[in-house]
């Protein structure tokens, strides 16, 4: 991530920008391309890597644990819900920028957006499929075995192993795809008679289920306001021109999940209410091209464990 841009690089990018024509040829709406693998990490319950064309790369593995509930000691909230524990770290080979202690604040940063927009879900079992999906995130419920004792603790952890730009949205779609991946071993809970329970964990491999709740979990859209215009998947040195960057979190219904804006320079309501809503048409654009793309993987091992095949997965030192 380069930190200084010359005056004659950033009129150039501004310019070309107001005219719709990016330094890399792309237009303001436009992606770069965006190469998912899943199942990429063999000692994970879930795992993807995300690379877009140009330099970022994100690894995002998840751990499935057993841990006890945590109870909201005012509310009493939480007794029947499973966790999510988010963690972000950006490879110091990634960038020069990320050295020493350079990566601390954007570490925080994302770790903390990550927590709370996947920590947004449906707990309430009664609400329908539609409904849920409107939380934006994981039904935490279904990940608690005994309510108020155990429960299943998500463990999504994200390195960034390169850096070129657009780190937010990269981060997101690698967990959206990890947790797709994540499977889960069945429990079976017995009653002992007097509030006393005890649970097994089944050790067939076979005998697992998927997160509920992993088709509504969002993506973010970051759009970087340059000049009087915005764009999406800013490059390092477009991203040096941002005087004012909006993160969307979107869930594949088109419904706004959450928000956050970052930088010092202010957003005009009209111009606001139009990044808004276009982000909300990108990511669910981007979620339709990502569950493609997850199912056709899917579907392909589904059809080499039919055949009796051997699935193998190329590992993500693959390139």
């Amino acid at each position: 991530m380069p930190g200084l841009i010359s005056p004659a690089e950033r009129d150039y990018i501004l310019k070309g920008i107001e005219c719709n024509i990016r330094a890399d040829g792309r237009q303001r709406a436009d992606y770069r391309e965006v190469t998912l693998e899943t199942g990429v990490i063999s000692q994970t319950s879930g795992s993807a890597r995300v690379r877009i064309a140009g330099g970022t790369d994100v690894l995002v593995s998840v751990k499935a644990e057993i841990g006890p509930v945590q109870v909201d000691p005012e509310t009493g909230d939480g007794a029947d819900k499973g966790q999510i524990v988010c963690s972000v770290e950006c490879a110091p080979s990634a960038s020069q920028q990320f050295e020493g202690r350079g990566a601390d604040d954007l570490n925080n940063e994302l770790t903390q957006m990550m927590t709370r927009f996947l920590s947004n879900s449906t707990s309430n079992p009664s609400v329908s499929s539609t409904a849920s999906a409107g939380a934006g995130g994981i039904n935490l419920s279904k990940l608690c075995i005994i309510p108020g004792q155990q429960c299943w603790i998500l463990f999504v952890d994200a390195l960034v192993l390169d850096y070129g730009g657009n780190l937010v949205d990269a981060v997101f779609m690698g967990a959206r795809a990890a947790i797709y991946d994540t499977r889960i071993p069945k429990t079976e809970v017995q009653d002992l008679g007097d509030g006393q329970f005890e649970f097994e964990v089944l050790d067939d491999a076979e005998d697992t289920e998927f997160v509920e709740g992993r088709e509504n979990m969002p993506i973010c859209v970051t759009l970087n306001k340059i000049g009087a215009r915005h764009i999406v998947d800013a490059s390092p040195l477009e991203e040096l021109c941002t005087e004012a960057r909006l993160v969307v979190a979107v869930n594949r219904s088109g419904e706004l999940c959450g928000q956050q804006k970052g930088h010092d320079g202010g957003i005009e309501p009209s111009l606001l209410l139009e990044m808004i809503q276009f982000g909300k048409t990108t990511g669910q654009t981007l979620i339709k091209q990502l569950d493609a793309r997850l199912q056709e993987e899917a579907d392909a091992d589904l059809a080499k464990r039919q055949r009796g095949e051997p699935v193998h997965k190329l590992g993500f030192f693959a390139q």
